[in-house]
């Protein structure tokens, strides 16, 4: 067995997941608030805005999905490097 000389991700790998983070907490960040002070008054304008209810949602999952796509990228570099490796060694 080789030892593996990588960890599996590399800077760009990170950035793309701080992306994902960021878009995720601002989703979240966007769905704060809409609520009374006065609990017998009803405020449903606030509640239920546009950027509460479609917007808010739409970031959390595109956060989500740019997470997972961050895990789920291959090194191009690295991993053909050491497939190629191993091949000419057996």
């Amino acid at each position: 067995m080789g030892n593996i000389k990588h960890f599996g991700f590399n800077p760009k790998n990170y950035r793309i997941l701080i992306a994902g983070l960021i878009v995720n907490i601002l989703g979240f960040i966007l769905m704060i608030g809409g609520g009374s002070k006065d609990p017998n008054q009803f405020d449903g304008e606030a509640l239920f805005s546009p950027v509460r209810i479609t917007l808010a949602p739409f970031l959390i999952v595109l956060g989500y999905v740019i997470i997972f796509y961050a895990i789920m990228k291959k090194n191009s570099n690295s991993s053909t490097s050491a497939d190629k490796k191993d091949l000419t060694e057996k």
